[in-house]
């Protein structure tokens, strides 16, 4: 079946069964290989990508329910200065769970431009990183969000 959706803006067509999983869709048929696979439970957020605007889970969403939807991923350009931020901050060691991390926090700018401490931790709560570098990723969130939009 022919699925046809936007994916970091640009508009694209796909050849899959409605049942299979988003995540598999991006990197497989999409070659968008920056949200990765965790748990694959819903439980990790390594797989977060934005499905008009909001944050979800791509492990489990299956391709038919986002038909006709606009789909970001952390490859997309609008989420640059996030992603200078979090360089600029050395906020990531391994990096597996960041690109779930950023498009967490793109949304989160987008709904709030100028977040609390608070907030940004509350935003990232489903997020698991074992690397310990939650500080600097918050750091990262809060220069991103300081720095004025393009």
């Amino acid at each position: 079946m022919t699925i046809g959706l936007s994916v970091n803006g640009r508009r694209v067509e796909v050849e899959a069964e409605e049942t299979k999983p988003l995540l598999s869709v991006l990197r497989e048929d999409l070659g968008l290989r920056g949200s990765r696979f965790g748990c694959g439970a819903e439980q990790c957020g390594a797989c977060m990508v934005l499905v008009d605007g909001a944050p979800v889970t791509a492990c489990t969403r299956e391709i038919g329910s986002v038909a006709g939807r606009s789909v970001t991923t952390v490859e997309s350009p609008t989420l640059e200065r996030l992603r200078r931020a979090f360089v600029d901050e050395q906020a990531g060691q391994c990096g597996y769970c960041l690109s779930g991390i950023l498009v967490s926090a793109a949304a989160l700018l987008e709904e709030k431009p100028s977040p609390s401490r608070q907030e940004i931790v509350q935003a990232l709560d489903r997020h698991l990183c074992r690397c310990g570098v939650h500080n600097r990723i918050i750091r990262a969130i809060q220069r991103a969000a300081a720095e004025p939009r393009r």
